[in-house]
């Protein structure tokens, strides 16, 4: 097998919140191609138990520390060089070191990237072909995080938007193709880098339809027998998340409770702030904090609700509660780039407290139960690992890509 060199912001391990689901997935599939040379950081210590099972996996693997006062530090660098903040936040010299070695040390002809911070590693190789797996316009979600923040942080977070977007379409110059998680965003990156609009391509994400399957959804059950339970899922120290936890839980729940007296929300995620914390002490609202196994809590809600009013790419909370067969009721940016049909397979409600409740109380009366049946059907359908995966080899095995690209779609 050739060598490729796989580099990633976050430890692809486990899978347990969006990035690293994504990266974990993608880990998988290269190691039964290449011999895979894997350089990532480490910014949960509790991580540090997976590295074993990522040596045994990969040719060989450098994992740095990246603890948050030391990346903060690091990070405010940018102001005085110019550049995003990002950057030197994911600047380590050893990492570095490391990369330089493999490269010289092994016939690595080829290399994955994973978040465009990581591009910084492999500026200085010309003629390495380099794929880059953007996931998200993360420069974007800088300038939506801009508008929610009072100054100064404003300001600094338009910079970062700004700044990161002018090195995003640097790294999709020298990459010979860019990946998104979906085709409306990269329609959105074609959009704001033109010049590299034939080498951008959606590579959607997928969903574990054997793990996360009604069938194998654990009998205990747990919420209160007579409770109307409503689940919000993911990592709750995630920005977007804690405001659509907030917003939910002050804003729209209260008038549910108003019609739906039984009615719980349950904030379910791990490392939940301050903030979200304080929640728990809201009537009828519950804060797990980190749980073992998402599968109880979401497939024994009677719905899923994504109310996320930042957001960028495919939401894979949406995708988990689709696959076990839960209506779900998210806001236009959680549901933006999915292909679900509105309706039949997701409920979709704007981010206005009254619309919002409304629509969340008619899922609670739809007694039809066809819809998440129909949600289940259409993640079989488009987001299937093993079948998004197959199109890496064909961006990472050619250092020109004859395809065409129109409205979002490849076709070769």
């Amino acid at each position: 097998m050739d060598d490729l060199l796989y580099l990633v912001h976050r430890i692809p391990w486990p899978p347990n919140k969006g990035d690293k689901i994504r990266s974990y997935h993608i880990l998988h599939y290269l190691v039964r191609h290449y011999r895979v040379h894997l350089g990532t950081f480490i910014d949960d210590p509790a991580d540090r138990t997976y590295i074993g099972e990522l040596e045994a996996l990969c040719a060989s693997v450098c994992v740095r520390p990246l603890p948050g006062r030391r990346a903060r530090l690091r990070a405010l660098r940018g102001f005085a060089t110019g550049e995003a903040l990002t950057l030197p936040w994911y600047r380590d010299p050893a990492l570095q070191h490391w990369v330089d070695r493999t490269l010289e040390a092994h016939p690595v002809e080829r290399a994955l990237i994973f978040s465009s911070a990581m591009g910084q590693y492999v500026d200085h190789r010309p003629g390495l072909t380099r794929v880059t797996d953007f996931v998200d316009v993360d420069s974007d979600k800088w300038t939506q995080y801009a508008q929610t923040r009072r100054w100064p942080m404003n300001a600094v977070y338009r910079r970062e938007g700004r700044k990161l977007l002018d090195y995003e379409r640097r790294l999709a110059r020298s990459s010979d193709a860019s990946l998104f998680v979906s085709p409306a965003e990269a329609e959105s990156f074609r959009k704001l880098a033109p010049e590299r609009a034939g080498r951008v391509h959606a590579m959607n994400n997928g969903v574990d339809t054997d793990f996360f399957a009604p069938a194998r959804i654990p009998p205990q059950i747990p919420y209160a027998p007579d409770a109307r339970a409503l689940v919000f899922s993911g990592a709750m120290d995630y920005w977007p998340n804690v405001d659509a936890a907030i917003w939910f839980a002050r804003s729209v729940f209260p008038r549910i409770r108003e019609t739906e007296p039984t009615a719980e929300f349950h904030i379910v995620g791990s490392r939940p702030t301050p903030a979200v914390q304080e929640l728990g002490a809201l009537p009828g609202v519950e804060v797990t904090g980190f749980v073992e196994d998402m599968r109880p809590w979401i497939g024994h809600a009677e719905l899923a609700v994504a109310p996320l009013r930042i957001a960028r790419g495919i939401q894979n909370k949406v995708l988990e509660a689709m696959a076990l067969a839960r209506t779900v009721v998210a806001s236009p940016q959680a549901l933006e780039g999915l292909t679900a049909e509105r309706e039949h397979e997701v409920i979709e409600a704007d981010t206005d407290p009254e619309t919002f409740a409304a629509a969340v109380l008619r899922a609670l009366h739809d007694t039809g139960g066809h819809r998440g049946a129909c949600a289940r059907a259409r993640v079989e359908a488009d987001y299937n690992w093993g079948r998004n995966l197959a199109m890496l080899d064909r961006h990472l095995n050619a250092s020109t890509h004859p395809s065409v690209v129109t409205s979002g779609t490849e076709t070769a």
